[in-house]
């Protein structure tokens, strides 16, 4: 059996997204799924920054178990863009286009 590469290749996750998911090591492909079914369940998303959950939108409000793993977060894209989450609280929101960002704070390749 071929080896699992890119995306599909399991990397160990830092403590707060493994007590999360209750895995320490998982591809990435399968780290945003959880995370995904994990804001779904709790209803975590809003249509609005730093509104209410309200299950549908592209916000994605931070509760006490998603906080520190979205506060792990600082980097920097190609294209130069910053995303700092390391000032946020709870209740405040991400966007859902910063989920890339997270997962890769909150990794290491093995």
């Amino acid at each position: 059996m071929a080896e699992a590469k890119g995306l599909n290749k399991p990397v160990k996750l830092k403590k707060e997204l493994a007590d999360l998911l209750g895995a320490t090591e998982l591809p990435r492909t399968e780290i945003t799924k959880k995370l995904w079914d994990y804001i779904k369940a709790n209803k975590l998303q809003t249509k609005t920054e730093n509104g209410k959950p309200e299950n549908a939108g592209k916000f994605i409000v931070a509760d006490a178990k998603l906080l520190p793993i979205f506060k792990n977060t600082k980097s920097k894209s190609k294209s130069g863009k910053v995303t700092d989450l390391t000032k946020l609280k709870e209740g405040q929101t991400i966007n859902m286009m910063q989920m890339a960002a997270i997962v890769g704070a909150n990794i290491e390749e093995m």
